[in-house]
């Protein structure tokens, strides 16, 4: 019995630190500047999870995309995920770009869709923009009255 409590508390312990070690973002590039919560990378891909702003039982996950593509082209969209079928279920995109001297971003596109009876909703476009700029991906998602946001890192555009 002693045993088993001892080896219970152990793996716990693994799993704290474990959880602890894999939420610490580390970035290639020391220092690496940010701008309202994105840092300006120069990955080809970024990802940006939901942070919830309710506590509801309808919206489950919610993330958008920004990926770099040849020419001067971004392939860019969102994801929201209800628990279940719901009247209402929305996502927002916004399109926002930065130089690296700003200190804030500036709207570049935005649009935005809704279903209904259903328990998911996804949305992209592939755009062709001018270079020299950080393009990030700002999503509102909705099921319901449940809301929540998330944003990708900047990618640069050469």
């Amino acid at each position: 019995m002693k045993k088993t409590k001892v080896m219970s508390i152990g793996c716990i312990l693994v799993l704290v630190f474990c959880m602890f070690g894999l939420s610490l973002n580390v970035y290639a590039k020391e220092g690496a500047k940010q701008i309202d919560g994105s840092y300006l990378t120069d990955k080809s891909e970024s990802i940006g999870y939901d942070t919830k702003i309710t506590r509801g039982e309808d919206l489950l996950a919610g993330y958008s995309k920004c990926v770099r593509l040849p020419n001067g082209h971004l392939y860019v969209g969102g994801t929201t995920v209800a628990c279940q079928t719901v009247e209402r279920i929305g996502l927002a995109v916004a399109i926002e770009r930065a130089k690296e001297e700003d200190t804030t971003w500036e709207a570049y596109d935005a649009w935005i869709v809704r279903e209904e009876n259903t328990d998911r909703i996804a949305s992209s476009k592939e755009l062709e923009v001018e270079g020299g700029y950080y393009y990030r991906v700002v999503c509102t998602h909705s099921a319901n009255s449940d809301m929540s946001s998330s944003f990708t890192n900047g990618i640069f555009i050469e």
